[in-house]
């Protein structure tokens, strides 16, 4: 999969540095040579040692060590691997990229380089939603670098939220996408996430409760096949993967008009969690409370976007696949739909408060088709997209 690809890993000084062991033997396990950078922070969490022999090559620390510019210079260095991979980057250091210092090996070598950059960032939480941090990635973004995570989650300081460093399988699944050429090169699939939200008024307004967690996953997950996806998400609470085109939506016929537009595609995933009803006129002022007198909401049907694409006679995509979050009679009610809808497969799960899915980390899935009901066994979130996205590319291929 990564067969003759070298991966320069730039280990920062966090924590999470830890990950970058198992992120080389990921990495390898794939095909990839590593060649590892360690900042001095970097050597407080793991030791060179330990990097050195799982990635099978000399460590490089020191931008002033003359043996080994004498060797392999530092601007030789950052330029003869396929990516130029930074995990974990630290508030510190992604700092440091986006003012162009060059005050380590580090940082010279990622100013140096003209090899794409991927980051995989990991901080507190308060360091990561700090205006300051937040302004360098932008400028990160805006120079072309690739960012993997971080996940919201439990931090080594006892806080939680976002902060931590994507995992390192998360981490290698964009680093093959970014490099490798998978069996969904030049598909083009659709990929609906998120909530809606229909307005009551300008301030409130009716939702169904969804993450967007499932659906950026599997948006990711087709990427690393080599897929060309549009990500039609709306106001979810998780960041859209990189690589794919964003298209930002808030209520259902914005998410219906987002997804006829990016048609025609070999498949559309329609993971999002799009309401059933609108309001009818919704106010444009702020609905005040009245003692004793509560306000009278009329309803009407919102775009069925899974049913008319399913159903579509001409441009219809060769997959259509939906989702069914229900909470009883699981199997059931998701089959119905599959034949009410007339899309190829359903993707259904029970979302009742008991499991512990809806906006968990983990999802149990069974996949209907035409061929019956398969159940898969509870998994992560992203395993189930890997899984999902594997067996479209079966199909699609």
């Amino acid at each position: 999969m990564l067969s003759g690809k070298r991966i320069l890993l730039i280990i920062g000084g966090g924590i999470a540095a830890y990950k970058s062991l198992d992120l080389i033997r990921r990495l390898r396990e794939r095909g990839a040579a590593v060649t590892p950078v360690m900042t001095r922070a970097a050597a407080e969490f793991v030791t060179p040692l330990s990097v050195s022999a799982l990635a099978g090559e000399k460590v490089y620390t020191d931008l002033f060590d003359l043996t080994d510019e004498a060797e392999m210079g530092h601007i030789q260095l950052s330029r003869v691997a396929d990516l130029v991979l930074v995990a974990p980057a630290t508030a510190d250091l992604m700092a440091k990229m986006a003012q162009g210092l060059a005050g380590d090996l580090a940082t010279t070598l990622l100013l140096a380089t003209d090899t794409p950059v991927m980051i995989a960032p990991a901080m507190n939480v308060r360091m990561w939603e700090h205006p300051a941090t937040q302004r360098n990635l932008a400028v990160l973004r805006g120079d072309g670098v690739s960012v993997v995570g971080p996940n919201a989650g439990d931090m080594a300081c006892g806080e939680y939220g976002p902060g931590r460093m994507a995992e390192p399988l998360e981490i290698v699944d964009a680093v093959v996408g970014a490099l490798a050429d998978g069996p969904l090169t030049g598909k083009r699939i659709v990929v609906t996430s998120g909530p809606t939200h229909e307005p009551i008024d300008p301030v409130r307004y009716i939702a169904n409760r969804s993450s967007g967690a499932q659906g950026t996953a599997i948006a990711a997950a087709l990427r690393v096949l080599g897929a060309e996806v549009v990500f039609v998400t709306g106001p979810a609470e998780v960041s859209p993967p990189e690589g794919v085109e964003v298209v930002r939506v808030n209520t259902a016929r914005e998410m219906r008009a987002a997804v006829l537009a990016a048609l025609p595609a070999e498949a559309a995933v329609f993971a999002a969690a799009v309401a059933d009803w609108k309001v009818i006129a919704a106010s444009d002022s702020k609905i005040k409370k009245v003692a004793g007198a509560l306000p009278v909401l009329e309803f009407e049907e919102n775009p069925d976007i899974l049913a008319e694409v399913a159903q579509m006679t001409e441009g219809r995509p060769t997959l259509v696949v939906g989702f069914a979050a229900e909470t009883n009679d699981v199997i059931d009610n998701a089959t119905a739909k599959r034949a009410r809808k007339g899309c190829d497969w359903i993707v259904a799960n029970d979302v009742s408060p008991e499991t512990g899915i809806m906006g968990g980390s983990e999802n149990a899935v069974t996949l209907i088709s035409g061929s019956g009901a398969e159940a898969w066994p509870r998994m992560g979130k992203h395993a189930v997209a890997r899984q999902l996205a594997a067996r479209i590319a079966e199909t699609l291929v």
